[in-house]
């Protein structure tokens, strides 16, 4: 599964994982499998965005790949809540003391109102 897909595939993949939130395991290597995908085939990743990625799992994300448009972008990690404050110092001290760190909460996204 290390390919990045389009379009109608990539469509289908993701309907394939829809219960994927109760699968940390299976979530990390679908994220994994992305960001290496991201790395070797498409070659839009930094070294940089690499390290952040493996920091991000051995302080233990998780799942974390790259996100954005590539050749800079952002990584994305996803931690437990109760976890984020000594991941974010851990990453950032082994990353040098640089870059940000946004904390976010997942939601249910956009939704129909009537």
């Amino acid at each position: 599964m290390g390919r990045t897909f389009w379009a109608p595939g990539r469509v289908n993949l993701i309907g394939e994982y829809t219960d994927l939130a109760d699968d940390r395991v299976a979530l990390g290597r679908l994220f994994r499998a992305g960001h290496e995908s991201l790395r070797l085939d498409l070659e839009v990743t930094t070294p940089e965005l690499d390290r952040l990625v493996e920091l991000a799992y051995s302080h233990g994300a998780v799942a974390a790949r790259m996100s954005g448009a590539g050749f800079g972008g952002a990584v994305v990690a996803l931690v437990a809540e109760t976890r984020t404050t000594p991941f974010v110092q851990a990453v950032q001290a082994d990353y040098g003391g640089q870059g940000r760190a946004y904390v976010c909460r997942a939601s249910d996204g956009a939704g129909l109102h009537s």
